[in-house]
């Protein structure tokens, strides 16, 4: 039955997903599914394969797959800018990108103070046109999903690029590995995640959030709540502030006061989500080896 794809931690998780609507399997034949994100105006979804070294393309409406871009220098998290242009956070070139309407590529960020990013991870765009990013070293750590290196900056951080200047400055740099990353529906909070315990048992596989200034200025910081199953990766909110973010069983789902209420049960590792369809209420999962999909009854947070 659809309602054994559910855990009810909370009861004001009961009223969010559908119980007669099965988890889908779009997809299966990835190694490492990552950063989905949903054109609204084309109907379809584009997420990334790294260790692969593609992008592929789910249209909704025939629900068909296809390559989108190959090779795609090792890509990670993508997002959608408020044009409808796509971002890409690639590991094989340690840059940030975005994709113009007519295809080409521009290059956002690729160095920081003379020295070259580790591998941008994931990134979001805020309603002001800037582009916040995160950029641990997992693409260069080793071969597997990019180009094994040293680090230049020596340093993880969370970094800003102003939308009139381009100008790159870190808003943070107290995180050992930061990962997913979200506004709340009002951008007065901004969700990162440490996945630092990759690196080291005694290191975090926690969230937190901040205070965001009007200056583009981080304060605060606080642990947001950490992770029961694994690690959190990619996340997103949904119009009422509550968070969607992967872990190792599914997606859990947590209340703003920090309570997790439910999960979406996923039978493989969750890296990523966003919300899709026409009107926001499609959850896409990316999953290990696939992508997944389930109805839900609230909708994502605009983003675009």
């Amino acid at each position: 039955m659809a309602a054994s794809d559910y855990e009810v931690l909370d009861e004001r998780f009961a009223r969010l997903p559908c119980m007669t609507a099965n988890v889908h399997k779009l997809f299966d034949r990835c190694h490492w599914a990552e950063g989905p994100a949903y054109f609204p105006a084309g109907r379809y979804l584009v997420w990334s394969d790294a260790p692969n070294n593609r992008m592929l393309r789910f249209d909704e409406a025939g629900e068909t797959v296809s390559v989108f871009r190959q090779p795609a220098n090792n890509s990670n998290g993508n997002t959608v800018d408020r044009q409808g242009r796509l971002v890409t956070c690639e590991h094989g070139t340690r840059r940030v990108t975005r994709t113009e309407h007519d295809g080409a590529i521009t290059v956002l960020a690729d160095s920081f103070n003379g020295k070259r990013l580790n591998s941008p991870n994931d990134v979001v765009v805020k309603s002001d046109g800037s582009i916040w990013f995160t950029d641990p070293t997992y693409g260069i750590d080793s071969d597997y999903e990019g180009n094994k290196a040293q680090s230049e900056i020596g340093a993880s951080n969370v970094y800003r690029i102003d939308a009139q200047s381009g100008e790159i400055r870190v808003v943070c740099d107290d995180f050992v590995k930061p990962n997913g990353l979200a506004f709340s529906p009002d951008e007065s909070l901004l969700y990162v995640v440490d996945t630092g315990r990759t690196h080291g048992a005694q290191n975090p596989a926690h969230m937190r959030v901040f205070e965001v200034g009007e200056n583009g200025t981080l304060s605060g910081g606080r642990v947001f709540a950490d992770c029961t199953a694994g690690l959190f990766d990619g996340f997103r909110l949904d119009v009422d502030g509550r968070i969607w973010t992967s872990a190792a069983d599914g997606v859990h789902v947590y209340d703003p006061d920090g309570t997790l209420i439910g999960k979406v049960r996923i039978p493989e590792v969750v890296a990523n989500l966003c919300f899709g369809g026409p009107k926001r209420d499609r959850l896409f999962i990316c999953a290990t080896t696939g992508l997944y999909s389930v109805r839900l009854f609230v909708n994502g947070a605009k983003t675009f």
